[in-house]
């Protein structure tokens, strides 16, 4: 029996630019995902994934046969055909993956967080599978789901981490590495106990938010360069008076860029601290700034998910 783990992510700068290559300040969550992998004498994966509270939410059989994994039962749920992708993304990266004809799996997978939290669901099972078949994730992720592959890095990392984009360019597969940039940061704010995150009882496709941000942007040049160096700054700031005004700035230009309202002026108007979202507008979790501790106020307005910092994120 073999096990495998990946964390969970959340993208605390840089939302929606990052994919334009903008630096970007993303911390690897507590909670994650992993996948336990046990041989069995059939060439079927036997699979089935269980959610935090350990009561099955999908489960399924595929067959492996001629080399090729297929469906034992062909149906267009979802969910198979697109864990049937990711298998044969895999396969194609790495032929010799599954090629025992012979042999088959019991595949079990075990959420930590809620599947509604948006803390990577995909990203955690991307990293896990490829891990499992000896591939590059970033490969397997473009192959499959597309995005930026900041959750990719976070599946991986063990502290907070900057992510960029080199060059502005989505570069070939072969090229998956050499596209990224990636360094461990010390993000430890020294207000951090005035850090909370909260979730807005909505899952958000971050897919859907991605195409709706490409039609409405072209040349960001200029917010690209403006989010980096609110992004550095959020890195080094040694006081929350400061890092709430990096958060209005940050949410200013991507309520320009997007064409969105921010959160804080659509939901929470009379707020006393600050709100930012965290990656695509609109669900999952936001990030709250307060010098008092928000949970009534949140929880009177029917949000009773909310997390403080290092509940959330690892040290």
């Amino acid at each position: 029996m073999v096990k495998y783990y990946s964390h969970g992510k959340l993208l605390l700068t840089g939302e929606y630019v990052v994919l334009d290559g903008a630096l970007s300040l993303a911390i690897p969550t507590k909670f994650g995902q992993d996948l336990t992998i046990k041989p069995i004498d059939e060439p079927k994966l036997l699979w089935k994934s269980f959610d935090h509270n350990k009561a099955v939410w999908f489960e399924e059989v595929f067959r492996i046969n001629n080399n090729e994994i297929l469906k034992q039962v062909q149906n267009d749920y979802p969910t198979s055909n697109r864990l049937l992708q990711i298998l044969n993304g895999a396969k194609n990266l790495n032929p010799d993956y599954l090629s025992n004809h012979d042999k088959g799996y019991e595949i079990t997978t075990q959420l930590e967080f809620p599947k509604n939290w948006g803390l990577g669901t995909s990203s955690t099972l991307i990293n896990n599978i490829a891990n499992w078949a000896h591939v590059n994730p970033y490969q397997l992720l473009d192959m499959t789901f597309g995005g930026s592959g900041y959750d990719i890095a976070c599946a991986q990392a063990k502290a907070p981490l900057t992510y960029r984009i080199k060059n502005n360019e989505i570069l070939n597969q072969a090229q998956s590495d050499k596209k990224r940039e990636i360094k461990t940061v010390d993000f430890n704010p020294s207000f951090k106990s005035n850090l909370y995150f909260v979730h807005l009882n909505e899952k958000q496709n971050s897919r859907d938010g991605i195409a709706q941000y490409r039609v409405n942007t072209s040349d960001l040049k200029h917010e690209v360069e403006s989010i980096n160096g609110i992004t550095l700054e959020m890195i080094d700031c040694d006081s929350l008076e400061n890092f709430q005004k990096l958060m209005h700035q940050h949410e200013l230009f991507i309520s320009k860029i997007i064409g969105q309202k921010p959160v804080k002026e659509v939901l929470f108007k009379d707020f006393k601290g600050s709100i930012k979202s965290l990656g695509a507008w609109g669900g999952d979790f936001v990030l709250v700034a307060s010098e008092t501790n928000p949970t009534t106020y949140f929880k009177d307005k029917g949000f009773e998910t909310i997390l403080n910092y290092d509940d959330m994120v690892i040290k």
